[in-house]
């Protein structure tokens, strides 16, 4: 009695087992049976794949390094700005570092400096047209836009004013953001511990990676000056205009001590009184010498601030002609073309024979 019990899920399973080889070997032969079918929808497949490899434009990417300098402010400065601070001139030498790291790779991918490069100018074809006009004939939108009336007469002119822009304007730009943010432009620090930026512009137009590239990276730099030394620029322009004020006046008391001697000359000793304005001009000289001294040291140290933090972004690597291309190559495009429709095939008789036997 146990011995039956024992045997029987045993015997199951033995039919089991068949039942699954069985079933395998029908699916094989079935497939088999339909080879002309699978072969003639592969080499179709394969002929899509090699097609679509001689159609598609090759990828050209541009990189450009560059390293972040975010250099403090010394001991050797330091004791000449408190000198500075002491006379109630900030000369800005404590910059901050906004910028620095993750926050200056999104500053590249914002779309105030991505659009402010779309209309810098290039040469393109002999002609000066702007990154947002080469962008639109690469991609053939203005074939599309003929039969607009709203798009027809849309022009992106070089340095464009942004103000006066239009709806569709600030659409079309929006469009171009959106592309290349997505799929092109890429920035990144590819290890925390290098201070190291790269920067990566991918397209099918080698020229337009290569203008875009080093357009965007200038944009950029020159923001990033403007922004951090605009303190100690203005200082700097309010000293430069207290020394030429100051030296005005000291120009203009020194002709009037002249003008008093010369009126003083061979003057009576007992009329003491008549020298008093050459005195008074005297004192205006001596005030005016000492405040023009000073002035001049802090406009020097402002000059010396700005010069320290001025040079802000620094290119390392810079893209080079010709570019590095990815193509989508042809045995690719023939592998993966066959492979798919051959799967697709087999998925599809799959199908088709289970719902017969349904």
């Amino acid at each position: 009695m146990d011995n039956k019990l024992i045997e029987k899920p045993v015997d199951s399973d033995e039919v089991s087992l068949k039942e699954l080889i069985k079933k395998i070997i029908e699916w094989k032969n079935y497939l088999v049976s339909q080879w002309k079918i699978i072969v003639i929808v592969g080499v179709v497949g394969a002929i899509l794949g090699l097609t679509y490899s001689l159609i598609k434009k090759p990828i050209y990417t541009a990189t450009l390094t560059f390293a972040l300098e975010d250099e403090k402010t010394g001991t050797g400065l330091g004791g000449a700005l408190g000198l500075a601070s002491s006379f109630g001139i900030d000369l800005g030498g404590g910059g901050g570092s906004i910028f620095s790291g993750s926050n200056l790779t999104e500053l590249f991918k914002s779309r105030s400096m991505v659009e402010k490069t779309l209309l810098s100018p290039v040469n393109y074809h002999g002609k000066i047209v702007s990154l947002a006009e080469m962008y639109i004939q690469n991609n053939k939108w203005r074939k599309n836009w003929d039969n607009n009336p709203r798009f027809k007469n849309i022009v992106f002119l070089p340095n464009s004013d942004r103000k006066y822009f239009t709806r569709v304007h600030d659409s079309i730009l929006g469009n171009i953001y959106q592309n290349l943010s997505k799929s092109s432009l890429s920035v990144a620090q590819k290890d925390k511990k290098i201070a190291i930026i790269s920067m990566d512009v991918s397209s099918n137009d080698e020229l337009f990676s290569l203008y875009f590239c080093q357009a965007l990276a200038d944009q950029v730099s020159k923001f990033y000056i403007n922004t951090k030394s605009k303190k100690a620029r203005m200082n700097m322009q309010i000293l430069e205009r207290q020394v030429d004020s100051v030296r005005s006046e000291l120009n203009g008391a020194i002709t009037g001590v002249a003008v008093a001697n010369d009126n003083t000359f061979n003057l009576n000793p007992a009329l003491n009184v008549r020298r008093a304005p050459s005195a008074r001009r005297q004192v205006d000289v001596q005030a005016n010498t000492a405040i023009l001294t000073e002035l001049v040291k802090q406009s020097e140290l402002a000059k010396v601030t700005l010069r320290k933090e001025t040079p802000l972004i620094q290119v390392i690597d810079s893209p080079i002609l010709p570019l590095p291309k990815e193509r989508f190559g042809k045995l690719k495009g023939i592998l993966i073309g066959g492979f798919l429709m051959v799967f697709l095939t087999v998925l599809l008789l799959s199908v088709r024979k289970l719902l017969k036997e349904l």
